[in-house]
C-alpha cells in the first residue's frame, strides 16, 4: 500500500521546502525572544499599577477576564496570522499575559528570597526549553499524535484550576502545577518538532504555541518554588 502521508516527514526536503523550513524556524525563534519583552513590561505594569493586588482580591473575576482576554486575542491572532497585524496582536497578547503573570510574580517577589526564586524558575524553564529543542531535532518519530491526549489533559487542568479557585486546596494546587509542567513540556516538544520538521509554515502560529508552552512551564515552576522555597520577610 502506498504511504499517503505528506512526504515532508518521510523523505528529504526539496530545496524550496528547506528554505521555508529554515525561515520559519529562524523567524519563530526571533519572535519568541522578542515576545519576552512585552511580557516583562506587562508584568512590570501589573505590579507597579497595583493590578496584581486587585487580581489577588478577586480571583474569580480575574479568571473570567483572563479567559476572555486570552482566547479573544488568540482568535484574533489566528485570523490575522498571515499579516503584520498578526505579529502586533501576538505582542499585545504577550503583554496581556505579562500583566496576568504579575499576580504570581508579586506574591513570590514579596518573599525574602523572591528574586532568587524567579531566577530559578527562569533557569529551570530555559533548561526545559533547551532539552525539548534538542530532542525535537534528534527524535525522528512524529510526535504530533500525542497532541490530542495532551489537549485532554489541558482541559482537565483548566477545570481543576477553576474549581480550586473556590476549593483553595494547597495539595490540588501543587498537583495541578506539577502535571501542568509535564503536559506543557510535552507540548513544547511537539510544537518545536513541528517547526523543525517543517510541519508548521506560519511563524506567528508557531511562536504563539511555543510561547504558551514556555509561559505555562515558567508560571507553574514558579508556583511550586513559591510553595516549597519561599521565605518570609522579617
Amino acid at each position: 500500500m502506498n504511504d499517503v502521508r505528506p512526504t515532508l516527514t518521510r523523505s528529504p526536503y526539496g530545496a524550496a521546502q528547506e528554505v521555508v523550513r529554515n525561515r520559519v524556524l529562524r523567524n519563530t525563534y526571533w519572535l519568541l525572544a522578542i515576545s519576552l519583552i512585552p511580557t516583562v513590561l506587562g508584568a512590570a505594569v501589573g505590579m507597579t499599577s497595583g493590578l496584581n493586588q486587585v487580581m489577588a482580591t478577586s480571583p474569580g473575576m480575574t479568571a473570567i477576564f483572563f479567559l476572555i482576554g486570552a482566547f479573544g486575542l488568540m482568535f484574533a491572532i489566528e485570523k490575522n496570522k498571515d499579516s503584520s497585524l498578526g505579529v502586533g496582536l501576538l505582542l499585545l497578547f504577550t503583554f496581556f499575559m505579562g500583566v496576568m503573570l504579575s499576580r504570581l510574580l508579586g506574591f513570590v517577589l514579596g518573599m525574602s528570597n523572591g528574586t532568587q526564586l524567579v531566577m530559578f524558575a527562569f533557569g529551570g524553564t530555559a533548561i526545559v526549553f533547551g532539552t525539548m529543542a534538542t530532542l525535537a531535532s534528534t527524535i525522528k518519530r512524529d510526535l504530533s499524535g500525542m497532541a490530542k491526549f495532551m489537549f485532554i489533559g489541558v482541559v482537565i487542568l483548566l477545570v481543576a484550576s477553576l474549581a480550586n479557585i473556590f476549593l483553595k486546596l494547597p495539595a490540588l494546587m501543587l498537583t495541578i502545577s506539577v502535571v501542568a509542567i509535564v503536559i506543557f513540556s510535552a507540548f513544547m516538544l511537539i510544537d518545536l518538532q513541528r517547526v523543525v520538521n517543517g510541519g508548521e509554515t506560519n511563524y506567528v502560529v508557531a511562536t504563539l504555541a511555543i510561547y504558551l508552552d514556555v509561559y505555562n512551564v515558567f508560571s507553574n515552576l514558579l508556583a511550586i518554588l513559591g510553595i516549597f522555597g519561599g521565605g518570609n520577610r522579617d
